[in-house]
């Protein structure tokens, strides 16, 4: 794996940046941008996966980068519950339902990937060189 310099650089926060972008467009029009409180609390997941992973890298170390993946992870079983939620609603349709959850599926599975790999390769944050 190359060296990370930033987080935009990783994989993972991409795919957490397109999700969250995803999720502001759906959760932006008709019934779905009238119910508050699910809408804000989908969005405020979605913002808890891609700031996780930025947040855990930009501390520099390794333990608690991992730290920050896992809550990132958890998010991603947030965002899926919520999208349960708005599809039972009739906020979104089957179809759309299926393109966001494979958009957060794929997100938790690079995390997963990533931790595995961190928690592994013997790599030591930066604020330990």
């Amino acid at each position: 794996m190359a060296r990370l310099e930033r987080f935009e650089d990783i994989d993972a926060w991409k795919k957490a940046r397109d999700l969250t972008k995803s999720v502001y467009q759906i959760t932006s029009t008709g019934e779905f941008a009238r119910d508050f409180a699910l809408r804000d609390q989908l969005r405020r997941a979605t913002i808890s996966v891609i700031s996780n992973i930025a947040e855990g890298f930009e501390r520099g170390g390794d333990k608690e980068f991992l730290q920050f993946l896992s809550l990132a992870k958890g998010s991603c079983g947030e965002v899926r519950a919520q999208l349960y939620v708005a599809l039972d609603q009739s906020y979104i349709t089957d179809t759309q339902f299926q393109e966001l959850c494979g958009e957060v599926m794929l997100v938790s599975r690079l995390l997963a990937g990533l931790m595995k790999y961190l928690g592994t390769s013997g790599l030591r944050g930066s604020k330990y060189k």
